[in-house]
């Protein structure tokens, strides 16, 4: 998987994202930073990133065990008042759609959980290494 990201212009923050065939995603800085708020930011996109894994975790699932889900919606609030100090909260609430029975409800909550996303973003050791384009 290769992903690019490339500057749109010498003003401003806006960024175009390529990923695999996607090439009509971008990124913006909010304004209080030089941006223009034109496009998600990074941190929208992690956001994203881990509701969107939630969602087809717990579709795929459901798929699995013929339940009756219709439809899920998933909500993300960030708390980034403490990022500085290392602390980055995320409070996820879901909702699935045509399941009415609880146990179902409270198993596709728990196997949500165990999202790749979420497993990435909280026990995986994330290595990153940075160089030059040549």
């Amino acid at each position: 998987m290769t992903i690019v990201v490339t500057s749109e212009g010498q003003e401003g923050l806006r960024h175009r994202l390529e990923v695999e065939g996607f090439d009509d995603l971008f990124a913006d800085g909010p304004e209080f930073i030089g941006g223009s708020d034109s496009a998600p930011d990074p941190h929208d996109y992690f956001d994203m990133a881990l509701g969107a894994c939630k969602a087809i975790t717990a579709r795929m699932y459901a798929r699995r065990k013929e339940w009756p889900l219709e439809g899920v919606r998933v909500k993300v609030i960030r708390d980034d008042s403490q990022e500085r100090h290392g602390t980055y909260r995320l409070l996820v609430s879901m909702d699935f759609l045509g399941i009415e029975d609880e146990k179902q409800r409270s198993r596709l909550l728990e196997i949500a959980e165990r999202c790749p996303i979420q497993r990435l973003m909280t026990v995986s050791q994330v290595e990153i290494d940075t160089e030059l384009l040549a």
